[in-house]
C-alpha cells in the first residue's frame, strides 16, 4: 500500500503550495471583506473587485496548468489516482478562495463528476463546458426542512411524470453554492416512486437554476454568517416543469447516483480540512515563536510545546487515515471503502477543529478576531460535521461494518 507522494504528482503539489501561501492567501481576507459592497446592496451580488480577484488568480492558474486535477482516473484530465488527489486537497483546503482558484472546489467538482460518470453527451454538452471552464457554478439540493435528511430515504421532494415532463414540488435547504450569481445547474434528488423498494424510490435530475417556479427563499446563516456570496440556500420548487431528458442515469436510480458523488467528496473534504490544521498549526508556531509574554516566548509557556507537538501527530495520523480511505477508493471501489470514507470524515474535522481552536489559545483574543482567518476555520471545520453526514450517521456505518466480522451478517 504506497500511501507517498508519486512522481507524477510531487512537483504538482509544489507549484500548488507556492501560488496557495504567496499569492492566493494575501488576497482572501481582500476578497471576503468586499462581502456587500455591490452598489445595488445585495450581499450575493460580486463586485468587480471580487471578479478581479478571481479572474485574475484563474488566469495565472490555467497558465501553470494548475486546473481541474479533480478528473481523476480520466484522459480528460491529470488522470491522476484519489491518492495523488488527496495531496493536492489538502494543499488547496488551507485558504478558502484557493480551491476554486483551481477549480476543485466543493460542490462543483463532485456535481463535475457526476455529468463526466454518468451524464448523457447531450447533458455533458450543455453543462461541462461552462464549469470545467469556471465560468458557471452549480448547486447539489439533497437535504430537506421536513425530514431527517440524514436517513436519505426520507428525501420526499415530489417528482411526478406528466406528459414530456417531470414536476417538481417541495424544499431543499443546505444548498451549498446556490446564493452564488453564477450558480446555473442544480442537481436535485427528488421522490419518484414512494411505493418502489427504498433504495429505487428516488431519481436525480439536472434542474437549470432559473426554471420558474423555483424560489430562492433565504440564506441559512452558518453560526450568524451567510457565507455570501457563495451561500447555502433554502430553495422551494413549486411545479417546476423539467424534462424527461433531464433525469440523471436512469429512473429509480438516484441513491446509486448520490454514492458515486459523494464517497470521493468526502475525501476531498476531509484532505482539505487536514490542509486547514496545517495552516492553523503554522501561524500558531509563528505566533509562539514571535510574541513574548511574562518575559518569554509564547512557546516557552505553559504547556504549549505539548499542544504543538500533539498537534503534529495529530495531523500526521489522520492524515494516513485519509490516504488509506484514498487508497481503498482507488483498489476497492466506493462500496468497500465506505467504512475507511467514513472514518476520517468523522476524525479529519475533529482533529481540525481541536488544532484551531489551540491556535486561536495561542493568538488570545486576536485568535477569534476578523485579524486572523482562524475563527472563520473554526466555523467552517465545525460546519463539515453535518456536510456530507453528521458524525453519528458515519460511526453507525462503521461499528455496523465492525460487528459484521463478529455476527456473519450479509454486507
Amino acid at each position: 500500500m504506497d500511501l507517498g507522494q508519486t512522481a507524477r504528482v510531487r512537483p504538482l503539489v509544489e507549484q500548488v503550495r507556492q501560488m496557495v501561501r504567496e499569492e492566493i492567501a494575501p488576497l482572501d481576507a481582500e476578497y471576503h471583506a468586499e462581502v456587500g459592497r455591490h452598489p445595488s446592496g445585495d450581499r450575493f451580488a460580486m463586485t468587480e473587485r471580487q471578479l478581479e480577484i478571481l479572474a485574475s488568480l484563474k488566469d495565472k492558474a490555467k497558465a501553470r496548468g494548475l486546473w481541474n486535477f479533480w478528473l481523476t482516473d480520466s484522459d480528460k484530465g491529470y488522470g491522476l489516482s484519489t491518492v495523488e488527489y488527496a495531496y493536492l486537497a489538502e494543499e488547496m483546503g488551507a485558504v478558502t478562495i484557493a480551491p476554486e482558484i483551481f477549480n476543485c472546489n466543493a460542490p462543483d467538482t463532485g456535481n463535475m463528476e457526476v455529468l463526466e460518470r454518468y451524464g448523457t453527451q447531450a447533458q455533458k454538452d450543455r453543462w461541462l463546458p461552462g464549469l470545467m471552464e469556471g465560468r458557471t457554478r452549480s448547486a447539489y439540493l439533497m437535504t430537506e426542512p421536513d425530514v431527517a435528511s440524514s436517513d436519505a430515504v426520507q428525501i420526499s421532494l415530489k417528482c411526478e411524470r406528466d406528459g414530456e415532463d417531470y414536476v417538481l414540488n417541495g424544499e431543499k435547504y443546505w444548498a451549498t453554492g446556490a446564493g452564488d450569481p453564477r450558480c446555473s445547474l442544480y442537481i436535485v434528488m427528488t421522490r419518484s416512486d414512494p411505493d418502489a423498494p427504498k433504495h429505487s424510490r428516488h431519481t436525480m435530475l439536472f434542474v437549470p437554476a432559473d426554471t420558474p417556479g423555483i424560489e430562492v427563499l433565504r440564506p441559512m446563516q452558518v453560526f450568524g454568517h451567510d457565507d455570501a456570496p457563495h451561500g447555502h440556500m433554502h430553495i422551494r420548487f413549486t411545479d417546476v416543469r423539467v424534462p424527461l431528458d433531464a433525469v440523471v442515469l436512469g429512473e429509480g436510480r438516484g441513491f446509486e447516483v448520490a454514492q458515486g458523488r459523494l464517497g470521493p467528496g468526502r475525501i476531498h473534504h476531509c484532505m482539505r480540512a487536514i490542509g486547514r490544521a496545517e495552516y492553523a498549526l503554522e501561524l500558531a508556531c509563528k505566533r509562539a515563536l514571535g510574541r513574548e509574554a511574562f518575559g518569554k516566548p509564547l512557546a516557552d509557556l505553559g504547556a504549549n510545546y505539548d499542544i504543538i507537538a500533539n498537534a503534529r501527530i495529530e495531523i500526521e495520523m489522520t492524515r494516513l487515515l485519509c490516504l488509506k480511505a484514498a487508497w481503498m477508493m482507488d483498489h476497492a471501489g466506493v462500496r468497500a471503502a465506505q467504512p475507511w470514507i467514513s472514518k476520517i470524515k468523522v476524525q479529519a474535522p475533529l482533529m481540525a477543529l481541536k488544532v484551531v481552536d489551540e491556535a486561536m489559545q495561542i493568538f488570545g483574543a486576536t485568535g477569534i478576531s476578523q485579524d486572523t482567518p482562524l475563527a472563520g476555520i473554526w466555523t467552517d471545520l465545525r460546519t463539515l460535521r453535518f456536510a456530507d453526514g453528521p458524525d453519528a450517521v458515519h460511526r453507525r456505518q462503521v461499528a455496523r461494518a465492525e460487528l459484521r466480522k463478529y455476527t456473519n451478517a450479509a454486507p
